[in-house]
């Protein structure tokens, strides 16, 4: 499939390519590479989309990506495998691997590739989280790649994440969400896995591979899923020794830089976000 370059006039180009072929055929999944203008490097993150595991695509981040970009952050958005086409953990294998591939690019995109970071909301936050902290986990790096690159990641930068699935899962049953209830269920399959998957789990039970600098941004009127999660996530965290922050914003519901694109509290998450990826990375 050829690359395909969507002209702009704004400070940034995008550009869809493949970066892996599905393992039973069909269409490849694809990348959206949002390029800044001039030569670089640019600082980067790989975006893994929201939807409760279950719907949405590479581009249903696209504010957040453009407003990145138009302040001299590469950002790749990514298409992965989900529901009913594959669950846990196979969407993992394709976060890990476009991790590899973008590495491996890093001539071609100008990025530092030591310095790559990744980014996520909701379902999309716990997604590279989970890579984030597990890297060289062999259950999410089956997918063979690039040789001498690894998934690594130098930061991570995640909105209203999912830090920890059955919580989430335990609760929508509690309030009667049986749309949350019906996606966890279609991911996940068994809450044995959604422990086995689950960040704070992971580092309750000593099972994390790496703590890179990690930023999270949360509404306290998140009826999805609760600002709380987070705290606790960033408590145990920072006791393992590493470096999070979480800023949360008064009155505003998940999803808040959607919900409210133009509002205050959103230019400043975004601001926060691209600031602690330009330290980072």
């Amino acid at each position: 499939m050829p690359d395909e370059i969507h002209a702009t006039a704004r400070a940034f180009d995008v550009l869809d390519i493949p970066y892996r072929q599905r393992d039973k055929g069909g269409e490849p999944l694809l990348a959206r590479i949002y390029r800044p203008h001039g030569p670089g490097l640019f600082s980067a993150v790989l975006e893994v989309h929201g939807g409760a595991w279950t719907k949405n695509d590479r581009t249903a981040n696209e504010g957040l990506a453009c407003a990145l970009a138009g302040q001299g952050i590469l950002v790749c958005s990514i298409d992965f495998r989900m529901p009913p086409e594959a669950g846990y953990p196979a969407p993992q294998n394709d976060i890990n691997f476009a991790i590899r591939w973008l590495k491996s690019r890093a001539s071609q995109f100008s990025i530092d590739p030591a310095k790559l970071g990744g980014l996520g909301t909701s379902s999309g936050g716990h997604q590279i989280m989970l890579t984030a902290i597990c890297p060289e986990m062999p259950l999410y790096s089956t997918l063979p790649g690039p040789d001498g690159v690894d998934a690594t990641l130098a930061f991570v930068a995640t909105g209203w994440p999912i830090c920890d699935p059955l919580g989430r899962y335990n609760y929508a049953k509690a309030q009667g969400k049986d749309g949350l209830v019906d996606s966890h269920n279609r991911f996940w399959g068994t809450e044995v896995e959604m422990i086995e998957g689950s960040p704070q789990h992971i580092l309750d039970e000593g099972r994390n591979q790496a703590l890179p600098p990690t930023l999270i941004v949360h509404g306290t009127k998140d009826s999805n899923v609760s600002h709380k999660m987070s705290l606790k996530y960033a408590e145990t965290y920072s006791c393992l020794g590493g470096d999070i922050a979480v800023h949360v914003y008064e009155d505003e519901p998940h999803a808040f830089t959607k919900e409210h694109p133009d509002g205050a509290n959103t230019q400043d998450a975004i601001a926060k976000i691209a600031a602690f990826v330009k330290q980072h990375g």
